[in-house]
């Protein structure tokens, strides 16, 4: 190792380290002419980006989300069973969507796409907004013909080249475009955000995406408890009309014999039949009305609550690449690409001179 002073010998010195970053910084220094004139591309590129790039608009909606209560219903079932009625099936909930469940909703395809489908204007969907300021028409020109396609038809009548357009789009807008996430894991609180270079298109899609899945989730929330509400409610109005009847049956039967001898029981046969079915069905009526009464309260208390704290207000927030910072950064950027080739071939070049 006899005159040589790389950092790839086996053995160097503090003295040959200060004296290998001089020579590096008299190289660097000798070539300031190439590092400078690297600065004012980059100045320039810098410029026309900061001038010529969109800025780019974000439509944020938060939200607080409060499970329903089943904490209740459970303590209720405990008191309820004292008196013989069972809300086992009254008081289950379904675990579909539990937690952070409806963050992937906002995800689905299913959501986007119903949203893609939607009205931006009176004359144009959301999906045709995106399409023409994306200019999607341009760049799949290729693969699909745009002008032949009409997506304000069913979407049970799309053709496949339809459906597979609404699932491009609704996939660049959720790699691209859409975040949801909670500021704090601690809190519930879920903030949807879409960006967009179209500042209007962000805030209707905005809007339209957080309805859809709010309204779906709480549909879906509910759908078990409220289905049971409703057979309950049926069978309660069923048995109540029986219940009319039988009684009316038992006072026509009293009427047809108003003064029974009392020596003859045949005669009060039929009275006491028609009041035994008024006391049957009065009786299962009276069972099915506590356990209807039951299930309306744990209908209500299976009911989220999704309360909007801030919605997308004009003008939205944006972010842009300024000129200054733009002229800063390409000086930076073309400046440390310089350095490193330079770094490199200089490299390069002991290398062959070594060999």
């Amino acid at each position: 190792m006899t005159g040589s002073k790389h950092f790839s010998e086996n053995q160097f010195t503090l003295k040959e380290v200060f004296q290998n970053l001089g020579e590096w910084f008299a190289y660097f220094l000798s070539r300031w002419k190439i590092l400078l004139l690297a600065g004012v591309i980059g100045i320039g590129l810098g410029a026309l980006v900061s001038k010529f790039k969109k800025p780019v608009f974000h439509a944020e909606t938060s939200f607080v989300l409060e499970e329903g209560d089943s904490g209740g219903i459970g303590q209720m079932s405990g008191l309820a069973s004292l008196v013989g009625v069972n809300l086992g099936s009254l008081g289950s909930t379904s675990g579909l969507f539990q937690g952070d469940n409806i963050m992937e909703l906002y995800r689905s395809d299913r959501m986007l796409g119903e949203t893609l489908l939607s009205e931006f204007s009176e004359n144009q969907l959301l999906i045709d907004r995106f399409v023409e300021f994306q200019e999607l028409d341009r760049k799949w020109a290729s693969k699909v013909d745009f002008e032949s396609l009409d997506f304000s038809i069913p979407r049970e009548n799309f053709s496949v080249t339809q459906d597979s357009v609404v699932k491009e789009v609704a996939k660049l807008i959720r790699e691209n475009q859409l975040a949801v996430a909670k500021p704090d894991r601690k809190l519930s609180i879920i903030q949807v955000s879409i960006s967009s270079k179209d500042e209007q298109f962000a805030k209707v899609f905005n809007e339209k995406l957080v309805e859809k899945v709010n309204s779906f989730y709480l549909e879906t929330k509910t759908k078990k408890t409220g289905e049971n509400l409703s057979i309950l409610q049926t069978q309660a109005d069923s048995v109540r009309t029986i219940l009319d009847q039988s009684i009316g049956a038992y006072a026509s039967a009293t009427d047809r014999v108003p003064n029974a001898n009392p020596l003859l029981s045949s005669a009060t046969v039929e009275s006491r039949k028609r009041q035994i079915d008024v006391q049957a069905t009065s009786a299962v009526y009276q069972e099915i009305v506590k356990n209807l009464e039951i299930a309306k309260v744990n209908h209500r208390n299976n009911s989220p609550l999704i309360q909007i704290i801030d919605s997308p207000r004009l003008p939205l927030k944006r972010s842009e690449i300024r000129l200054v910072k733009g002229m800063v950064l390409g000086a930076v950027i073309t400046g440390l690409l310089v350095v490193f080739g330079l770094y490199f071939r200089r490299l390069y070049q002991k290398h062959v001179q070594e060999s």
